[in-house]
């Protein structure tokens, strides 16, 4: 007598990493080959898309600020659906799933759905900028505490940030370029001094990657003066000074600033 029971596919949540290939796990790489489907985000970066086999299909649910080209419910139902087919669905994501990557809220809906669900970790976009600048986000004598925040949080002026950044704590901002100027002022008023160091980390991992330091007070101005663009992380505390390349930051600020004016001349 054959069988009526329609064969289960599962959702493998995987985090591709700051951008480089190269630091992609194993795991993740042995999922982009052996997936049914792979369904992506816009950060995930060209060279780990051309490891997707050239026949396994792949859905592209990039999203921009302000503009999600399919919004998460949608997501969260497509994923649903294509398992729900019996298929093996690779869900790519930037970073790692479960920081920022809203990989909760897909699983919690593939859970529900009685979608067997896999989590492959992957290298966030905090240690991928702290290795681009070589700057440790703890140290025995300047951090003992990491927090990760999100810049882009709607009523940023109610969040209570204070304790957050300050002696022995080092806060690191995710998503914070568009509202960096209110970040500072925010930090600021909530006790942070204004001197505070600060590291902004431009595309960490992939080519044409920045660093540049400031103080908490100019935050603002040097996002608008180095054009600084997403993706970016932002790293305010004491470490900040504890960079092993204090030199390089420096130097590739002053590179920025070159570039500059040598393109509008």
């Amino acid at each position: 007598m054959e069988s009526s029971t329609t064969r289960s596919g599962r959702v493998l949540l995987v985090g591709a990493g700051p951008g480089d290939p190269d630091l992609l796990t194993l795991r993740a790489a042995r999922a982009i080959e052996t997936a049914d489907i792979v369904v992506h985000d816009g950060l995930v970066d060209a060279r780990i898309l051309a490891m997707i086999p050239a026949d396994t299909p792949r859905i592209s649910v990039a999203k921009k600020r302000s503009r999600h080209t399919v919004p998460q419910p949608g997501i969260n139902a497509l994923l649903v659906e294509k398992a729900s087919e019996g298929l093996t669905v690779l869900r790519l994501k930037g970073g790692d799933p479960f920081i920022f990557g809203r990989g909760g809220e897909e699983a919690e809906t593939l859970r529900k759905a009685g979608i067997d669900v896999e989590i492959v970790p992957g290298i966030s976009a905090a240690l991928g900028a702290a290795a681009e600048a070589a700057l440790p986000l703890t140290h025995r004598e300047a951090s003992s505490a990491v927090t990760f925040v999100a810049g882009q949080c709607k009523g940023l002026s109610d969040q209570n940030w204070s304790g957050l950044a300050g002696k022995g704590r080092t806060l690191v901002i995710y998503m914070g370029v568009a509202t960096a100027a209110d970040i500072a002022d925010k930090l600021i008023e909530d006790g942070v001094s204004p001197a505070m160091p600060v590291a902004i980390v431009e595309r960490a991992t992939l080519p044409g990657a920045r660093a540049m330091r400031s103080l908490l007070a100019d935050l603002g101005d040097l996002v608008a003066r180095e054009r600084i663009e997403s993706p970016a992380v932002i790293i305010v505390g004491d470490v900040v000074d504890r960079s092993l390349a204090e030199d390089r930051l420096v130097a590739l600020a002053e590179t920025a600033a070159t570039d500059t004016v040598e393109q509008g001349a």
